[in-house]
């Protein structure tokens, strides 16, 4: 089945290509028990990080714009919709595979840990792709988790071309530390060596597990730090203090205010401020998306 396409009446600035996932958080009231039960707080919402960073990015004020494959069923279809009804333009390829899933566990000091089925959303093609989607775009997000399995990393590779030839501008999110082990450091350090990002973010894990230095990547190095905040050529830009809520999606809004910001004319430093700040806006909410 296929959803009628809806007019978007703003420009369109920033594309990003990947996954649209259901999100199943789990917070447990107590320690879990081994072969029992326990009590908990399980909703579900909207995931992933491309369609996060669109969620983000459209709350903005930004036209936003998400490239994926999800699977035609009423998950995906009821994901798709709510994109769109945060202002996000959805291009969708319906898959016959089901529509992934991220589980995800809250422990009670406040970590998280995360399982994942990508589902429909790894077997986006480069022939699904239409050129129209890249042409206007002034730059494209693209999380590594659509750069570590093929046919999407043909598909991610495809859209980069697009829209350098288009003159628009790329920024990678390293997305996982645990993917780039099982992808291989040095194999990805390669692969963004030939992409030449202009803005690549990372968290302190990640950047650890690249074990090549950031500045060496990307024109504008981006180390996210977590509630310290993050650093931008050797400055530390520090995060408020906030009691936050759930962390989930954090991130996404992180980079979707640096990548706005930046792309209206602030500098990496300015840029950092409001990426800080935005990210500490969203950990006060429950879920991965603005509220």
């Amino acid at each position: 089945m296929r959803l009628p396409t809806a007019r978007y009446p703003r420009q369109v600035l920033i594309v990003s290509i990947g996954d649209l996932l259901l999100d199943i958080t789990i917070v447990s009231e107590g320690p879990l028990q081994p072969d029992d039960d326990a009590p908990a707080t399980i909703t579900l919402g909207g995931g992933g990080q491309a369609a996060n960073f669109c969620a983000w990015t459209a709350s903005l004020g930004d036209g936003a714009r998400l490239i994926t494959r999800v699977g035609d069923d009423e998950t995906g279809r009821r994901l798709v919709s709510d994109l769109e009804a945060r202002g996000v333009e959805v291009h969708a390829v319906w898959a016959p595979e089901p529509t992934g899933a991220i589980a995800v566990l809250m422990g009670l000091d406040g970590n998280r840990a995360m399982a994942t089925h990508r589902g429909a959303s790894v077997g986006l093609r480069s022939g699904d792709l239409e050129d129209g989607w890249f042409r206007d775009a002034r730059l494209l997000h693209v999380p590594a988790y659509s750069l570590f399995v093929e046919p999407i990393a043909s598909a991610a590779r495809a859209a980069i071309r697009l829209v350098r030839e288009a003159r628009g501008m790329v920024a990678v999110d390293l997305s996982s530390a645990a993917g780039l082990r099982a992808y291989g450091p040095a194999r990805m350090a390669y692969v963004l060596a030939r992409l030449k990002p202009e803005v690549l973010f990372a968290t302190e894990a990640e950047a650890a597990t690249l074990a090549v230095p950031l500045e060496s990547l990307a024109q504008v190095p981006v180390l996210k730090l977590g509630s310290a905040g993050c650093r931008v050529f050797g400055r530390i830009i520090p995060a408020p203090t906030v009691q936050p809520i759930d962390p989930t999606g954090a991130g996404d809004a992180f980079a979707a205010a640096f990548c706005s910001a930046w792309l209206r004319g602030a500098t990496p430093h300015e840029s950092a401020e409001q990426a800080v700040s935005a990210a500490s806006r969203s950990v006060l909410v429950a879920g991965a998306r603005p509220s």
